[in-house]
């Protein structure tokens, strides 16, 4: 059974950094592609960044230079090091992965963002 449990939420300021994190069990993660996701109730769910079992990274247009997607398979954990936050940077963050077909989500970590 895939587990994905998103942490390091919050409220912060306009400029601020926050770090997320979000385990994993359940997979085969030093082989698995990690994907981080954003949902608003305007916008709906935006891909952010995902990072390959290559270390491979790929960004949105919006994050680039100023978020970093990571992982460290001795704990199973990916991280986006989130800088520069803007107020239209909060959302609830979502962890994604693929197994066997299947996408999996985590159920999301608030990201506030005050102006």
């Amino acid at each position: 059974q895939v587990q994905l449990v998103e942490s390091g939420g919050g409220l912060v300021q306009a400029g601020g950094s926050l770090r997320l994190s979000c385990e994993a069990s359940g997979i085969i993660f030093s082989r698995s592609t990690m994907m981080w996701y954003r949902r608003t109730p305007i916008k709906g769910r935006e891909f952010v960044a995902h990072i390959t079992s290559e270390d491979s990274t790929d960004y949105a247009d919006f994050v680039k230079g100023r978020f970093t997607i990571s992982r460290d398979n001795a704990k199973n954990t990916v991280y986006l090091q989130m800088n520069n936050l803007k107020p239209e940077d909060t959302a609830v963050y979502l962890c994604s992965t693929t197994d066997s077909g299947l996408r999996q989500w985590g159920p999301g970590t608030q990201v506030t963002v005050s102006s």
